[in-house]
């Protein structure tokens, strides 16, 4: 009884500082946005960027906070939770905007295509190819010196990625479609709510007080991280399975979760561009910041379920590159068919543990 109720503890904490993630991540991300607008970027801009930044923050505190901590099984659980993100990104949240687009499609609240600019995931999943593949190589070779200039690499071309990103053409539509996309500063919002003004319009927030917020979110973020981490580490030992493949299933639901809600709500709302550019732009900063960290901060031995779960992510992006290039569009059916891919691996990292 004591190992049950023990084990229950964990997963308890583990849900715990999920949703202490999750909170962190949204507040972050209201709280960035507001900083932009006070720095006087255009709410496109604020909505479109600034947005992916905040929601791209787990995915990158949860490896350096498993990695750099030294917590048992730190490597295999931050490796994990950088493999896992691509891996559910071009599988699952695949799946989930092209089920989006039909279910609410039924409804009568949209069209039954997704009327997403193909550019935008040519060139994101174009990107996402290259970086992916040279992160893999250097998983093959083990290398000390390759890795450090595939980590220098990743870094400059995402510069030059953003850089050619806001100079596109397309980027006007993503703009576009981010216009009301900001919401009021949540602090002050629940402010208003408790000296009962919330039927006036909000005024500007200070400075201060989004500065505030974010730093608050930040907080929330490492905290939830620290004991997300020790709770998969102490789960995986409880259940006997090694802690890579249980972080690289686990860590997303953390790490993925707002960009998928983000996406599946403006996929309701029509802006089909901004929803897979969500997804395709947060797939591009995977392949790159946390992996540089990986590189530099690991030995980045990509074996068995890891080597396999990239391989997994690489191929389905190809897939959907190539289809998108001969095609010129992905239709629904397209996305949801990478559900198969996501089931079939967790199915094998399940029976094979």
């Amino acid at each position: 009884m004591p190992l049950v109720e023990g084990a229950s503890l964990e997963w308890v904490e583990l849900v715990a500082a999920l949703l202490v993630i999750l909170a962190g991540a949204w507040f972050f991300t209201n709280g960035v946005e507001w900083i932009g607008e006070s720095l006087g970027l255009s709410e496109g801009a604020v909505g479109s960027v600034l947005a992916a930044v905040g929601t791209a923050l787990p995915e990158t505190v949860l490896p350096v906070v498993a990695i750099l901590t030294g917590h048992k099984g730190g490597h295999d659980i931050g490796i994990g939770a950088i493999l896992g993100g691509p891996f559910m990104l071009a599988t699952l949240a695949m799946f989930l905007l092209g089920a989006s687009v039909v279910a609410f499609a039924r409804t009568g609240r949209r069209p039954r295509e997704l009327r997403a600019q193909p550019k935008v995931m040519q060139q994101d999943l174009g990107y996402f190819a290259v970086a992916y593949a040279l992160a893999v190589l250097a998983g093959l070779l083990h290398v000390a010196a390759f890795r450090w200039v595939v980590a220098g690499g990743l870094l400059v071309g995402y510069a030059f990625y953003v850089r050619r990103h806001f100079k596109a053409p397309e980027e006007k539509e993503i703009e576009t479609e981010a216009e009301g996309e900001v919401r009021p500063l949540y602090f002050r919002a629940w402010v208003r709510l408790v000296l009962r003004r919330g039927r006036e319009e909000p005024p500007r927030p200070p400075v201060w007080a989004s500065i505030a917020q974010t730093l608050v979110a930040l907080a929330l973020i490492v905290g939830g991280a620290k004991f997300f981490v020790s709770a998969i580490g102490t789960i995986a030992h409880n259940l006997h399975v090694p802690s890579l493949p249980f972080a690289l299933l686990v860590a997303p639901v953390a790490t993925e979760l707002p960009e998928l809600s983000n996406s599946v709500l403006w996929i309701r709302r029509k802006k089909d561009t901004l929803a897979a550019g969500n997804v395709t732009g947060a797939m591009v900063f995977q392949s790159t910041f946390p992996v540089a960290i990986g590189l530099v901060f690991t030995q980045w031995r990509l074996t068995g379920d890891a080597l396999i779960a990239a391989v997994v992510a690489l191929g389905s992006a190809v897939a959907l590159w190539a289809t998108s290039r001969v095609r010129g569009s992905l239709n629904p059916g397209h996305l949801m068919l990478l559900g198969v891919a996501f089931v079939g691996y967790s199915a094998f990292v399940i029976t094979t543990l």
